[in-house]
């Protein structure tokens, strides 16, 4: 029935696929660069820009309510419509949260903007628990450049973190929810925001159909699932 009577539930999976596979290797590309930058920087200035890039994470609700409907308001008075009127690159508002062609994008901004949470946080303990002698032996060994150490050296390291920060952008991606209905409603336009956990939560605690709800959470699982093996096939090893 899912796949074949609910037009809806085909809508929010093509939405998640393609919601996960922009902000999934984006947001992990995105937690570890920035993690290593930081973890280059003198100790006492790593706490303050740790907390500069972890807060979104912790905050979104609260940042979603008070600044990104401010900035993507469809009237004149948002600051994206303000700005763009006023460099000539739009005539008149844009209903950025009720147009189709731009739900998807806004939606996909605003999660990489608080998608550093606790995979970045794994990363950056990971990358500051690399032992010294490792790049005294690769400079030994002829390493000379930054990006050298990072490929030869940190990520080989690093790779349980890395492991365990894909696992948690994979699940990450796949249940966006909160971030969707604090933007777009439920239901946003013509389903254009719709993902499989707002699909879930609509009728498993709107209509209150919990079979029907379990079956989405089993689709939603089995994708998990057959992800995170995908992960562990290319980034686990035999440990």
């Amino acid at each position: 029935m899912l796949f074949v009577d609910d037009d809806v539930f085909l809508k929010a999976l093509a939405n998640t696929l393609k919601f996960a596979v922009i902000t999934g290797p984006v947001g992990y590309i995105m937690a570890f660069l920035l993690a290593w930058l930081i973890s280059q920087i003198p100790v006492k200035y790593r706490f303050f820009y740790t907390l500069c890039f972890y807060t979104p994470a912790i905050t979104s609700g609260i940042a979603i309510s008070v600044i990104w409907l401010y900035l993507f308001s469809g009237d004149r008075y948002g600051l994206v419509n303000y700005w763009a009127m006023k460099l000539g690159i739009l005539d008149e508002p844009w209903q950025w949260l009720a147009n189709i062609k731009t739900i998807m994008p806004v939606l996909i901004i605003v999660t990489l903007w608080s998608s550093m949470g606790i995979g970045f946080l794994a990363f950056l303990a990971g990358l500051q628990n690399v032992p010294r002698d490792l790049y005294e032996a690769g400079a030994i060994d002829g390493i000379r450049y930054r990006w050298q150490e990072l490929w030869f050296i940190t990520v080989p390291a690093v790779k349980p973190q890395i492991l365990f920060g894909a696992v948690m952008q994979v699940v990450a991606s796949l249940q966006v929810f909160d971030i969707s209905i604090s933007l777009l409603g439920l239901p946003s336009v013509l389903y254009a925001g719709h993902t499989i956990m707002t699909h879930l939560f609509d009728y498993a605690f709107i209509r209150f159909e919990m079979g029907y709800a379990s079956a989405i959470a089993v689709v939603l699982f089995l994708m998990m699932v057959g992800l995170n093996r995908v992960v562990f096939k290319w980034l686990g090893s035999g440990e």
